[in-house]
């Protein structure tokens, strides 16, 4: 009797389809008696259980998306291994979906669901304003990483993440209390939330410094370290004059480095350079990147146990706030 389904097997052994898939998956609420004579049918009609396909559906049903926006950011892809080994001590699996920076990640989250249908989602990155606009079409418990915005508010969206302007603020504040009052920013457009936060972070702490920003000293960059690069040659190239620059993120910082050692300057001898982030290579570039580090272990820990708690107790969705901590290295010195 070649291709024989769990419905031939119900039609031969008497028993309902639900009770020979629970004989399948070893389930426990199945009377002993009835359980043997289903394997013994089984058995004599030479019926084995397609185990890959149950194993899929299985894997399927714990299944964790994690939508990441921007495909060159090292903060990112180091934080993706914490978020993993934290799904897969709930017994979840993380499947990863990576966007460019530019892209609609709630549109691509309408997309995964149709395809996937996976229990929760966590988006590392992302825009307010996408939020705003579509987030209410997803169904799913989610959770928005790296990220936290008064303006989203979704019975199914928790935020963690550090408060980007404060955090901001630090850098610039340190840079100011080392003696630098030259002090260039670079960093996002205006439709990145977190490059708009970082950036009102940093012209607070000048203005309580009494020190007027100027917007010849910002420069614009994406989260890699080319745009960095590019836009580091355009601050020299208009003539900016600085003493410091503050760039939002590692990454950024990076290729700022890079950039001002092309054109002949010393890192902190003639320009200091403080990061954001606090990714790993920070500590290990010369010279040692001084950043303000975000606590990417308990944020990714955080999120995953928010997620959880949502998809398997119903909770509601929370926001948290961690504390960022200044990493001193050597790329700023005091003038």
């Amino acid at each position: 009797m070649p291709n024989l389904t769990i419905k031939d097997i119900a039609r031969i052994s008497g028993c309902s389809v639900s009770t020979i898939s629970r004989v399948i998956n070893d389930r426990p609420d199945v009377r002993p008696e009835t359980k043997e004579h289903v394997l013994k049918v089984m058995r004599e009609a030479g019926f084995v259980p397609n185990t890959n396909a149950r194993q899929l559906k299985i894997q399927q049903s714990r299944s964790l998306v994690f939508v990441v926006k921007g495909t060159r950011n090292l903060f990112f892809s180091d934080f993706l291994v914490q978020l993993q080994r934290a799904a897969t001590l709930y017994g979840y699996n993380g499947i990863v979906s990576y966007l460019d920076e530019n892209a609609n990640e709630i549109d691509a989250a309408e997309n995964i669901l149709r395809e996937i249908k996976p229990k929760g989602m966590i988006f590392l990155g992302g825009s307010v304003a996408n939020f705003k606009k579509g987030f209410a079409n997803i169904t799913v418990p989610s959770v928005l990483t790296t990220l936290v915005s008064d303006e989203l508010d979704f019975p199914n969206l928790s935020m963690v993440g550090v408060d980007d302007r404060a955090a901001a603020y630090t850098a610039v504040d340190y840079l100011i209390q080392q003696g630098h009052r030259k002090i260039a920013v670079l960093g996002g457009p205006v439709t990145s939330y977190p490059s708009v936060m970082r950036r009102e972070g940093a012209q607070q702490a000048m203005q309580d410094a009494g020190i007027l920003f100027s917007d010849k000293l910002y420069g614009l960059s994406n989260y890699d370290f080319e745009s960095a690069y590019h836009a580091v040659n355009s601050l020299l190239a208009r003539r900016a004059d600085f003493t410091a620059l503050f760039a939002m993120s590692d990454v950024i910082a990076l290729g700022a480095i890079r950039a001002l050692a092309s054109a002949g300057l010393r890192v902190p001898e003639d320009v200091s350079v403080i990061g954001f982030d606090g990714i790993t290579m920070s500590r290990y570039c010369v010279p040692v990147l001084t950043t303000v580090v975000q606590p990417s272990e308990q944020i990714s820990l955080q999120s995953i146990e928010l997620l959880v708690r949502q998809i398997e107790h119903g909770a509601p969705a929370q926001t948290i706030t961690l504390q960022p901590e200044l990493q001193q290295g050597e790329s700023v010195r005091a003038i």
